[in-house]
């Protein structure tokens, strides 16, 4: 019986073995790739999905190092993406992956037997997989990472040995790049439902008549939610709770996006339970929404900041409200601590990460549609007097990415010159040789 080595041997200089390879490493690699860059532009995201993973496991105390585990996670994919489809590292890129993949698939595995977490996160928002197609799609990388392992030194990488470390500083400096803007600024492609330019409240939705009848309550029991109408209501005495409620024309008071693509909803509610999304934001108005995901974790230093826009956006006939869904007794301790002249309602947790990241995030709507979104710090210390309507003008997310991805490909481009110069070189010398060599032979007498 042959042995694999020999196996491997007798093949790897086989056109179909290498075209093989080629095909492995643009797939196997852009896989990579393509799940680093997606966690990298939404650190805010990896690191929310990352928080839920440790809560699963039981170990939340774990959770301050969500964010150092997302953007490592993001880098270390983004890097072996690149190495694995330039051929760099041929050796150690698809051993890193195994080990990668080694830890994932099990993970993925469990998730699909459990669901403890529904959603693996792996592409981010970009591309929602379920588990058990996540833990396909692992396998399947797997058995390309193995194939890999056999033949990748078989053939030959774009770069020489010599420029590698080149090529890990770029790929580097590059994913850390859109981290960096998808962190402190907002993520620079937008993959949730609410982009810049969604319409949250509609004009019809505003205007429209509402009685208690066209309402939709939902209580929960046993951990289980239900909805009822004003002519069913459940009875709290066996057991059921009220959760909210919500209009049953227009879903807890709008959101359409406009290419008709979605359809989601979000709820403000008073510290009562009461809906009053339409009252916040209707009647054509402009609103400077403050974003809290996470109050008790919102440092008093930027409290600053906080009121200075407060101010500024009353000064420009704006209103400015705060939207967590921390509990009251977080939300009396806060305006204490800051001095707080806004009101602050509730939201829920995860419609309000997906509005915006950040903590704190700040989001300007203008006529119920969403204008810009940044983080605080991307707007702390603007010029006096603030214009609402210009602040999200200094941002542009496609304009900073187009610029990453060409300094990225002229930075390659130039690494493959750089490496490729002594072959240019040669062939010159070589040319010139040839040139002397002939000129100096004795003519025929």
């Amino acid at each position: 019986m042959m042995k694999p080595k020999v196996i491997i041997n007798a093949v790897k200089n086989e056109r179909w073995c290498q075209l093989l390879t080629t095909l492995m490493r643009l797939t196997v690699g852009g896989v990579f790739v393509f799940s680093g860059f997606t966690k990298a532009i939404d650190p805010w995201g990896t690191c929310y999905k990352i928080t839920d993973y440790l809560l699963a496991l039981g170990m939340e105390r774990w959770d301050n190092m969500a964010l150092f585990v997302a953007v490592a996670l993001a880098t270390l994919e983004f890097m072996l993406g690149i190495f694995i489809v330039v051929g760099a590292y041929r050796r150690s890129a698809p051993i890193q992956a195994l080990i990668l993949l080694l830890f994932m698939t099990p993970l993925t595995l469990w998730l699909a037997v459990t669901g403890a977490v529904p959603d693996c996160g792996c592409f981010g928002d970009a591309l929602h997989l379920s588990n058990w197609a996540t833990f396909g799609k692992n396998v399947l990388l797997l058995l390309g990472v193995i194939y890999l392992l056999c033949f990748n030194r078989s053939l030959r990488g774009i770069y020489g040995p010599a420029v590698h470390w080149m090529v890990a500083a770029v790929s580097f400096a590059t994913v850390m790049a859109i981290a960096y803007f998808g962190y402190f600024k907002q993520p620079l492609i937008d993959y949730r439902p609410y982009p810049e330019g969604t319409r949250l409240i509609s004009a019809a939705s505003a205007d429209t008549d509402e009685s208690e009848d066209d309402f939709i309550f939902i209580y929960s029991k046993d951990g289980e939610e239900h909805e009822f109408t004003i002519d069913s209501l459940p009875d709290e005495a066996e057991g059921w709770e009220y959760v909210t409620r919500y209009h049953a024309r227009r879903p807890q008071g709008k959101v359409i996006v406009q290419d008709g693509s979605h359809k989601n909803s979000i709820a403000i509610l008073d510290l009562d339970g009461n809906d009053i999304t339409i009252d916040v934001l209707g009647d054509n108005r402009r609103t400077v929404l403050l974003l809290f995901p996470d109050l008790p974790q919102v440092g008093v230093v930027n409290s600053y900041d906080l009121n200075e826009l407060t101010d500024a956006a009353l000064v420009a006939g704006a209103s400015v409200i705060g939207l967590t869904p921390a509990t009251a007794q977080q939300i009396v301790a806060w305006k204490d601590l800051s001095m707080a002249s806004y009101p602050i309602y509730n939201m829920d947790d995860s419609e309000l990460k997906m509005l915006a990241r950040g903590n704190p995030a700040v989001v300007y709507i203008e006529d119920g549609i969403i204008m810009w979104k940044r983080t605080l710090s991307a707007i702390s210390g603007a010029e006096q007097p603030i214009e609402l309507a210009e602040l999200g003008k200094g941002y542009q997310p496609e304009a900073i990415l187009s610029r990453i991805q060409v300094a990225f490909i002229v930075a390659m481009l130039a690494i493959l010159a750089l490496n490729r110069t002594h072959l240019i070189v040669r062939y010159f010398m070589m040319k010139r040789r040839r040139q002397s060599t002939g000129n100096n032979q004795p003519a025929n007498s």
